[in-house]
């Protein structure tokens, strides 16, 4: 018997979604369904993206007797998470008292100053404050969310932690941390490699990378950095490379599929996550962990303060301290020791705790006990489903 129909209404499914999905109607007695509600960008295909059809998935662009049909599995579904579409989907279901999720990353990004003022006031109240009066809650796929959503005093006490689900990986833990142990790759001598992967744009900072790469070799230490990307800017940091002297130690290897990132990131020492608060949730972090990476992370990007206890897991350095950042990772470059537990805690937390199969379980037991109308606060400790909370005054702790 189907004891649950869960609905998952969002713009595409894409291969950050796709493990959730797949755990979640795998399971038992569900019935699940995913609501594509707009054709993938070229932007994102571009980026690597892949159109894959699932028989879940009800695409119900461009066909109106789709849509008809979504729209009637949403009404009457015991459950529904509505990401990147229209609030159009769940009104009804508010309406009628039904059991509702939205799932977002932070409000603002850039912060709130008198310009964007009114439009976010007129956004909070369109998209979030008309409907607290309904059984409406919170995923936040951002440590920072809760505490966007309370300036204007939406989902108070109803904010989940949530996030964004990659495929975790299961290795035989001795061995992959072995692959990274002088991995030479055609340079001379065994260093500790270092690397930074993403789309060489301002806001994820790659040149603080390079700068931390002239401080190193300046103080004598044995490394290798690789910068896997493309972006505006390239030549900035090609240039970088050259007057810094650093083309023996740092190498741009342009841009890979996600398969061969994974590879290098399968190698790595030590992986520096470097954005701003523009880097929404941030799925290298949970796939550079699940690689086994000592990972360097901004406190500004929404999956760090979820994903990394500092100094267990990870290392988190204040969002632009450039000193900070340079200390952390000169911390791991000098105890061996230190830099594989943190890789080693850092893989367990993904498989044990931030892996699609965990979120999927996880999010039916939530939702049974919202609809019994029973305390769901305290559920879970930490990880998906637990209580976001708004982030205190100090910069990294959740």
């Amino acid at each position: 018997p189907i004891v649950m129909k869960i609905v998952f209404v969002s713009n595409y499914l894409s291969h950050h979604q796709i493990p959730f999905c797949d755990a979640i109607s795998a399971i038992q007695d569900i019935e699940y369904f995913f609501v594509s509600t707009d054709v993938m960008s070229l932007e994102r295909r571009n980026l690597g993206y892949r159109d894959i059809e699932k028989s879940y998935e009800i695409r119900t662009y461009n066909n109106a007797e789709a849509l008809n049909r979504a729209k009637e599995i949403i009404n009457d579904a015991d459950v529904v998470i509505l990401g990147s579409a229209p609030d159009s989907y769940i009104i009804p279901r508010l309406k009628a008292g039904k059991l509702t999720f939205k799932y977002a990353e932070r409000f603002y990004k850039r912060g709130l100053s008198y310009k964007n003022l009114l439009h976010a006031i007129a956004g909070a109240w369109l998209h979030h404050g008309r409907f607290q009066k309904y059984p409406l809650y919170m995923l936040c796929a951002s440590a920072y969310t809760a505490g966007d959503a309370a300036v204007f005093h939406n989902y108070i006490g109803r904010t989940y932690k949530w996030g964004y689900f990659p495929e975790a990986k299961e290795y035989d833990v001795d061995d992959l941390m072995s692959r990274k142990l002088s991995v030479t790759s055609g340079w001379k001598h065994p260093q500790v490699s270092i690397l930074w992967a993403g789309r060489l744009i301002g806001w994820k900072h790659p040149d603080v990378s390079i700068e931390l790469a002239a401080s190193l070799k300046e103080k004598g230490y044995s490394f290798r950095m690789s910068i896997i990307g493309n972006g505006e800017m390239e030549q900035k940091l090609r240039t970088m490379i050259e007057q810094k002297d650093l083309t023996d130690c740092v190498e741009m290897l342009g841009a890979m599929s996600p398969e061969e990132v994974r590879s290098h990131m399968e190698k790595a020492d030590i992986y520096l996550f470097t954005s701003d608060f523009n880097e929404g949730w941030g799925a290298v972090l949970n796939e550079s962990m699940n690689s086994g990476c000592a990972v360097i992370a901004s406190h500004a990007i929404g999956s760090v303060p979820f994903l990394i206890q500092d100094g267990e897991n990870g290392l988190i350095y204040e969002n632009g301290n450039q000193q900070q950042f340079e200390e952390r990772v000169e911390s791991v470059i000098k105890d061996s020791e230190y830099r594989k537990r943190l890789g080693v805690n850092a893989y367990e937390s993904v498989v044990n705790e931030w892996s699609a199969d965990i979120a999927a379980k996880r999010f039916v037991a939530l939702s049974q006990s919202l609809l019994k109308k029973e305390p769901a606060d305290n559920l879970f400790a930490k990880g998906p489903c637990s209580r976001a909370v708004i982030l205190k005054n100090d910069w990294y702790s959740c």
